[in-house]
């Protein structure tokens, strides 16, 4: 059996009040069309929070101290590949989230826990729900 090529992800869940920031995804050939939360890719040469900060602050101007970010669930996920999400909800942060990718994102909205969109990432909305009940561990698209 071959070994597992895991793809590291960081995801970021900010919470204000009974509220989540999601953003809606569009020309990135992935779940376009559908809600996410602020994420990427975790680059070779920075750790997971780096990784989660750099991205808060590329996609929403949003300026978070790695040190101020829990790490509060990890999902092992498979989607034609391995992947490993480190899903982190910060401690503080300084900025208004604003949209500073609208080539990628057609949507960048504060959304009541009670009335979140139908058409959130599958992955994502279980990770919202496991990390509100208190899991730190899931996992999503295995047989």
């Amino acid at each position: 059996m071959p070994r597992s090529t895991l793809i590291p992800e960081a995801h970021l869940l900010l919470f204000r009040g009974d509220h989540i920031l999601l953003l809606r995804r569009q020309n990135t050939g992935y779940e376009d069309g559908n809600y996410s939360v602020i994420a990427g890719h975790i680059e070779s040469d920075e750790t997971a929070r780096q990784g989660m900060a750099r991205e808060a602050f590329e996609e929403a101007g949003l300026i978070i101290q790695p040190q101020d970010l829990l790490l509060c669930h990890v999902m092992h996920r498979r989607d034609g590949t391995d992947r490993v999400g480190f899903f982190f909800r910060p401690q503080e942060w300084v900025g208004e989230p604003r949209n500073l990718e609208p080539q990628k994102c057609s949507d960048l909205s504060w959304f009541d826990m009670d009335s979140l969109p139908p058409n959130i990432i599958p992955y994502i909305r279980q990770a919202i729900r496991e990390t509100l009940q208190g899991s730190s561990y899931s996992e999503h698209g295995w047989q």
